[in-house]
């Protein structure tokens, strides 16, 4: 049998294989045979083969994970001069591309099919659908794709090898069409992991509700048999699948299966307020969707197991809300060694992949006014900072983006007038938006005034937008000057805090600069910026980090770290925010002081 890997046991362990077939390890120690079902995980491969070095044989239905880590599109295909998307070492499991319409997001799916190749039934198109000159075009040569296990070729091999390879991908495009399902006729389908059915690139016209509905008979049918179930068990096993999905995103559910003999091949649907079961032609638009993308992917779960699942703007047709449940769904229903590539610009995909789906997921952002077509544009994961999410919703919802981001709201101390387009200005906020732009994308710093105006601000915010927003929180931050005629105390600060309504916060420190020149945070960014700390200095000019005023020390600072260009004083505080990390003292002790009142 040919070889198709090497990997230590750990490796093994922890990409959780799946397996039938034997392992052998090699040379010059014994084989170790292990033989098991599709479905058996073997927790002791890693306790057996512990600090050896496996070579492991092609094995039938060998599950792993497969993930894109990097692809480049090169010598002008379709929209791109030459775009790379980068993943990192460590890509997820859902890669979403953000962007208005026309910036090339559909283009770099079909790009993925192009290079992996045979999906779907249409026959794809010509070169000058590929190519920006309409000119032949060499996907082998001119795509690249590096994967998390492997080449594209050693993967695509294997896949051969294993009778994989038509599930490497599963595609549905944006132009899904089924407006009617009535079959009257019982016929044979091709085996679903043959992948030859619906669009093959991105313009093609997707129609997969008419066959898939005689799939679901025949799924019925095996059911039946395979288990030796009755007609009626058998049917209440694969319509309960079925609405298990359903109903977390419609308020309908499915009623039966029809009947394609009785001339009634379509499926019945029943909801609380309707008399009588209804059939799948009478649904809205909306509902249509989502139910032919829920049932396509129920279909697949089985055969592609280990599959790159790419689907272009499931949104058509369908409100925010469900948008948002069905994102969560389609992540349910596809298997844990798979990786979902979704091209969206709608609000609910958005939220859901801001809020629910935030550890799982990679955003490429394509931002107006790049010059794809004409420029080498490498696209990384964007970082989720309450900016970035008001730039991409602002894709979705215009000048509206500015009420749906922020669910909280805290006041601080800085200057309250805005700059261009309401931009902040305030030193207070703007370094707490960085620090904390990543971890709490949902909270807006925002400076108003000197000591006493959060107070009054925060006062009128709160009378107004907890009557429109009642769901936005709204604090009140404060730097640790809260009494007048000396310096305020760790006691007053608590005392302060016991007086005062629970959305009143007081900072540790004396005020914000105490945090940005702690010793840890000069290192950090000594360390990052590739700068030589000097401790001596630093030990000379600070003696007490909390409650001392270092403020008047900023230029002696920027000396402490050897710099000694023209940098504003500004710009360096927003650099050391940037090396402030979770995990530092520092960022420990703000969040505990602003989001937990310590």
């Amino acid at each position: 049998m040919p070889l198709v890997r090497a990997a230590t046991a750990p490796d093994l362990n922890r990409n959780r294989l799946v397996l039938t077939g034997r392992i052998c390890v090699r040379p010059g120690v014994v084989p170790i045979s292990f033989y098991g079902s599709r479905h058996t995980p073997v927790p002791e491969l890693h306790a057996n083969l512990s600090n050896m070095v496996v070579q492991w044989r092609y094995l039938p239905h060998l599950v792993l994970p497969v993930k894109i880590k990097k692809i480049e599109l090169r010598d002008g295909y379709k929209r791109f001069h030459h775009l790379t998307i980068d993943l990192g070492e460590a890509p997820r499991r859902i890669v979403a591309l953000v962007g208005p319409n026309g910036c090339g997001k559909s283009s770099v799916l079909d790009g993925i099919m192009l290079r992996m190749g045979n999906v779907g039934s249409k026959g794809g198109r010509d070169q000058g659908y590929h190519s920006m000159f309409g000119t032949p075009y060499q996907a082998s040569n001119s795509i690249f794709i590096e994967l998390e296990n492997g080449s594209v070729n050693e993967v695509l091999a294997e896949r051969k090898r294993s009778g994989k390879r038509a599930t490497m991908l599963s595609f549905r495009s944006s132009y899904r069409y089924n407006n009617q399902v009535k079959v009257s006729a019982v016929q044979a389908t091709n085996p679903i992991a043959q992948n030859n059915y619906g669009a093959s690139v991105a313009g093609d016209l997707d129609e997969k509700m008419e066959e898939n509905y005689r799939r679901l008979h025949a799924k019925y049918n095996h059911y039946r048999d395979s288990t030796d179930s009755k007609p009626s068990e058998a049917k209440a096993k694969i319509i309960g699948d079925l609405n298990k999905s359903l109903t977390t995103c419609l308020d309908i559910e499915i009623e039966n299966l029809g009947n394609i003999e009785a001339n009634q091949g379509t499926l019945y649907f029943k909801k609380a307020d309707h008399p009588k079961p209804f059939e799948f032609n009478v649904l809205s638009s909306g509902e249509k969707e989502v139910i032919d993308i829920l049932l396509d992917l129920y279909l697949r779960q089985e055969d592609y197991d280990d599959t790159i699942f790419l689907i272009d703007e499931p949104e058509l047709h369908i409100s925010s809300a469900i948008q948002r449940k069905l994102l969560i769904e389609i992540n349910r229903l596809i298997g844990p060694n798979c990786q979902l590539w979704v091209t969206t610009h709608s609000i609910g995909f958005l939220r859901a992949l801001q809020e629910d789906l935030e550890s799982q997921c990679q955003i490429i952002e394509f931002k107006p006014g790049i010059r794809y077509a004409a420029e080498n544009i490498t696209l990384r994961p964007i970082k989720p900072t309450v900016q970035v999410w008001r730039d991409i919703f602002e894709t979705a919802l215009d000048d509206l983006a500015k009420l749906v981001s922020p669910r909280r709201i805290i006041y601080c101390e800085g200057r309250a007038e805005p700059g261009p387009s309401g931009r902040e200005r305030g030193m207070d906020a703007l370094v707490l938006n960085e620090v904390f732009g990543a971890s709490r994308p949902s909270t807006q710093f925002v400076s108003s005034g000197g000591n006493t105006e959060p107070d009054q601000r925060s006062a009128i915010a709160l009378s107004i937008l907890s009557k429109v927003f009642p769901s936005v929180e709204i604090y009140v931050l404060k730097d640790r000057d809260i009494v007048s005629g000396r310096r305020a105390t760790e006691q007053d600060r608590q005392r302060y805090l016991k007086e005062n309504e629970d959305s009143h916060r007081v900072l540790k420190r004396f005020e914000i600069e105490n945090y940005l020149f702690d010793e840890e945070v000069i290192k950090a960014y000594c360390a990052s910026e590739g700068l030589m700390f000097d401790a001596a200095k630093y030990g000379s000019l600070v003696s007490n980090i909390v409650d001392d005023d270092v403020k008047q020390l900023t230029g002696a600072i920027k000396k402490v770290c050897g710099i000694d260009t023209s940098i504003s004083a500004e710009r360096f505080k927003i650099n050391l925010a940037k090396a402030i990390k979770p995990g530092m003292v520092v960022y420990e002790e703000l969040e505990a002081c602003i989001f937990q009142r310590q």
